[in-house]
């Protein structure tokens, strides 16, 4: 699966009723691909290119990474502590992407 079409996946499995509220970005900086962004405000989600100029937390990863974690083959924090995944901005965030996004 390319990145963007791992992208498109996050839009289609979004749990709006999950982000009721929030107002937050999601930056992932794909290493051997493109930088994206999901912006999620009180319950919808839109997926852009390119870097945000503030996002709430980045999440950088190769391609593989990515899709080894969007299949459910690869567990996030197992990627994070092998290295795999690093990530910058509140890193509690990034424990949230599972509530948000029914992926696997």
């Amino acid at each position: 699966m390319s990145v963007a079409q791992v992208f498109e996946k996050f839009e289609q499995n979004f749990n709006a009723d999950a982000a009721q509220g929030l107002d937050l970005v999601f930056q992932f900086d794909i290493e051997d691909d493109k930088t994206y962004h999901l912006v999620i405000n009180d319950g919808t989600c839109k997926m852009h290119e390119g870097a945000n100029d503030d996002p709430s937390v980045t999440l950088i990863m190769n391609s593989e990474t990515l899709n080894g974690i969007v299949s459910g083959e690869t567990d996030g924090m197992q990627a994070f502590m092998a290295g795999q995944l690093r990530a910058e901005g509140d890193m509690m965030l990034a424990t949230k992407l599972g509530e948000l996004f029914n992926v696997g």
